[in-house]
């Protein structure tokens, strides 16, 4: 989780980047708040951002604060129920929890402190978790390889290591997750490539290091996630954060931490 206070009364724009989670929004904000825009569609308040969302913008005026938790797809088939709903959209809270996100939204907005939100929405969110069936061991592992690979593990060989048949791990993998292991792994590569390149290495270098053929490879897929060049994911204020609201490495046992900006 992390907590972001905007306190300048200037407009916001603010270009999201494709991540490997589920993300929920919860905008503190008094007033119009924050809006997000995908594909034509508008969302306001606390929403979800499924895998693969696409060009996603983040738009509002004036000073507000936002909670953001990025929760595993692993996490999010259990927190959310099924993930294939809401996979490359932005929907709104209240259309997967109904009543249970406004009494939720209310709670932390009553709350006195960022490590009060923090602690509300781990109940919340821990309750979810215990109460709902959760994705398969198989999947979960298959997950896990993928991201400790960053993305460049194939396919066959997951299946060998979960003990089921590449038709299988396919099926279950894209119920419950809401993605097939050939997507996630290449969601996975680009955010791996996303955060070289806006660490200052060139296209060239990122491409190479990430398993891509060859630069218009690497374009073609950053394109494909972010709907921008690979200069302008580069530049992206949307990654020049992430050091500072999720640092690594992180914590044995974590914890919610809030960076202002």
């Amino acid at each position: 989780m992390a907590g972001f206070s905007h306190r300048a009364r200037a407009p916001v724009d603010i270009a999201m980047v494709a991540h490997p989670s589920v993300t929920l929004f919860v905008d503190l904000s008094e007033g119009d708040g924050l809006t997000y825009d995908v594909g034509g569609r508008h969302e306001r308040g606390a929403v979800v951002v499924g895998l693969l969302p696409g060009d996603v913008r983040t738009t509002g005026r004036g000073a507000g604060e936002c909670l953001q938790i990025r929760l595993e797809p692993v996490a999010a088939a259990a927190v959310l129920g099924s993930p294939s709903d809401i996979c490359g959209l932005v929907v709104a809270l209240d259309d997967v929890w109904g009543c249970a996100a406004e009494r939720a939204e209310a709670r932390l907005r009553a709350a006195a402190s960022w490590d009060e939100r923090f602690a509300i929405a781990t109940k919340i969110l821990g309750r979810r978790l215990v109460a709902r069936r959760p994705a398969d061991p198989e999947v979960a592992q298959a997950w896990r390889r993928t991201r400790a690979s960053r993305g460049r593990v194939r396919i066959d060989r997951l299946a060998d290591e979960v003990g089921w048949s590449r038709k299988r791990l396919l099926s279950r993998f894209r119920s419950q997750l809401g993605i097939t292991p050939k997507r996630a792994a290449r969601l996975v590569r680009f955010d791996h490539a996303a955060h070289l390149l806006a660490a200052g290495h060139s296209a060239a270098t990122v491409a190479a290091a990430s398993g891509y053929v060859d630069q218009s490879h690497l374009h073609r897929d950053v394109k494909e996630f972010s709907g921008q060049t690979p200069t302008a994911v580069a530049a992206a204020a949307w990654l020049a954060i992430d050091d500072v609201a999720w640092p690594i490495p992180r914590p044995a046992r974590p914890r919610p931490v809030a960076a202002g900006r």
